[in-house]
């Protein structure tokens, strides 16, 4: 077998990638809070790609937990793990998930689809799917689960997870199924029941679907990203994405709750006011420093921007055709998190118990990590405190580290939670991995 032009044409891209784009001029503070600092945007034929190639852990290594916490592996040897779910017994869940399959008719990226896709192989995510929902048990409350068990097999790329009664809610690629849960259950043989469709398609570009149930159980409100960068295939493949959708539990029946969200993911209820909160990661390719992901409330009825405009009334000129009405009644974010930075996980940390005090009152946010900044983004876990049921300060590390001394991802956070006893767990996609956070001592 001749290798050579396999490794030329590794080096090649390696050598593209490495001439992509040119490095941030503002530090990754400019672009974190209710105003951060916008510059005028960059344009260039290839965008910036600075990839953190995907490694895994050494072997007794582990991220970097904040002081006064301390961290270790609550499960590994996981399959691409993508978020988690804990239920009322303390069993955690978490969904082993990967990307769909692209189908006929799906938009073709061109070479600067090419260099995305190469990019996406070397930052781990272009793995198969494993399709479950994998249960954690942890009986004897130290910390480490010690069983696990498939709960659900066999489903499409799911993420999002919600126990409402005896119902357990699992939102797959292209919309939201219904289970029957036993508490104490470790599998569930019963066929699921499609509640509804969500946008998906064979692109379906932005595929995670996250759920967040209300606090009476009712509704299910359901994250939808955009299937492209800024509608650059138009809008016709747009509808009912870029949102998120309020469902009725019971019948299925869905409304438009918020719109112009490019790719909202994690979702929490503020405990002060019980507005509706969640992470978005904004558009690419306007430069290192442009346009920050951002944490945000949710109006009913409100419209966020994209792919018209970014945080509030700045125009985005690749938007075509232009669009001044929408971009009039745009919605400008809360809290800005930093240019690229991918946030994905959100929770409260109300309930966090098994943390500092300090950390009861604000968001926890997991940042994936950027491909489209030098010097990377991201890759690690914050906390964002608040007070009246808003953002009051700067973020503060929770659990650093992802990125080892040679810039390569150990590790990208993605999902958060708090487990029964108040510690905060960790979903570690590239390290396969569920980290637990708590307080020393």
């Amino acid at each position: 077998m001749n290798l050579r032009p396999t490794l030329l044409a590794t080096a090649a891209v390696a050598t593209v990638f490495a001439a992509c784009g040119g490095i941030a001029k503002l530090p990754d503070s400019a672009g974190v809070g209710p105003d951060p600092t916008l510059p005028a945007p960059e344009k260039s034929l290839i965008p910036t790609v600075k990839i953190a190639e995907a490694t895994g852990w050494p072997a007794g290594a582990a991220p970097t937990a904040a002081g006064g916490t301390q961290v270790k592996a609550f499960a590994s040897g996981l399959s691409h793990p993508r978020w988690v779910h804990v239920l009322p017994n303390g069993d955690v869940l978490v969904a082993e998930s990967a990307a769909p399959p692209k189908g006929e008719g799906a938009p073709k990226g061109g070479i600067k689809g090419w260099f995305m896709k190469q990019a996406m192989k070397k930052a781990g995510s272009s793995v198969p799917s494993a399709n479950r929902i994998t249960l954690l048990r942890d009986a004897d409350g130290d910390g480490v689960a010690e069983t696990r068990s498939v709960l659900i097999a066999n489903l499409f790329s799911p993420i999002g997870m919600a126990l409402v009664g005896d119902q357990l809610y699992v939102a797959n690629a292209d919309g939201i199924v219904r289970f029957p849960y036993t508490p104490g259950a470790t599998t569930i043989a019963a066929a699921g029941t499609k509640l509804t469709e969500l946008p998906g398609g064979p692109h379906n570009h932005h595929w995670t679907k996250n759920i967040l149930a209300s606090r009476d159980g009712s509704k299910l409100y359901a994250t939808v990203g955009s299937n492209s960068n800024v509608a650059e295939h138009g809008m016709a493949i747009e509808e009912g994405r870029a949102a998120i959708w309020e469902v009725d539990a019971k019948t299925g029946q869905k409304r438009l709750y918020a719109t112009g969200l490019r790719n909202p993911n994690g979702l929490a209820w503020d405990p002060t006011t019980g507005a509706l909160w969640t992470v978005v990661n904004e558009r690419d390719e306007l430069g290192n420093d442009l346009v920050p992901d951002y944490l945000t409330s949710v109006k009913d009825g409100g419209f966020y921007g994209w792919p018209y405009s970014y945080f509030g009334a700045i125009v985005d000129q690749r938007a075509k055709p232009p669009r001044p009405d929408m971009v009039a009644k745009a919605i400008k974010p809360d809290y800005a998190l930093g240019s690229h930075v991918a946030p994905l996980g959100l929770v409260a940390g109300t309930d966090a118990a098994a943390l500092p005090a300090p950390w009861r009152n604000g968001m926890f946010v997991g940042l994936h990590g950027s491909w489209n900044r030098k010097p990377p983004s991201g890759y690690k876990v914050i906390f964002v405190p608040f007070e009246a049921g808003k953002p009051s300060g700067p973020p503060q590390d929770v659990l650093t580290g992802f990125l080892g001394a040679d810039g390569e991802a150990r590790g990208r956070p993605v999902g958060v939670a708090i487990d029964k006893r108040g510690a905060l767990l960790v979903v570690d996609d590239v390290g396969n991995t569920i980290w637990r956070v708590s307080a020393t001592g």
